[in-house]
């Protein structure tokens, strides 16, 4: 129905598209026909998230798409490394 209302309008059109488009990958959960009435994580995904907010919130604004996903890219390398090389029991992977 929000697709409907503002795809005519010019501005929301793009918008509109992404939204469509993602749709069924974002509510992938309910479809199992299990639904959840909530979404969980892990600690560790939501230290994430915290950190790429962080430093999103120093830039501001980014010049184009790349430029945000090279920072959440070079985070993530970052970070995955950091995890490779951890102690901790729950980090540990096999390679």
């Amino acid at each position: 129905r929000l697709v409907n209302d503002y795809v005519d309008q010019t501005k929301y059109t793009k918008a509109c598209e992404t939204l469509d488009d993602g749709f069924e990958d974002a509510f992938q959960y309910t479809v199992s026909g299990h639904g959840h009435n909530r979404l969980k994580s892990t600690n560790l995904i939501e230290r994430l998230n915290q950190e790429v907010r962080r430093r999103e919130k120093i830039i501001r604004i980014f010049p184009n798409r790349a430029s945000a996903n090279r920072l959440v890219g070079a985070l993530l390398i970052d970070t995955h490394e950091e995890w490779l090389g951890s102690t901790r029991k729950y980090l540990k992977f096999d390679q």
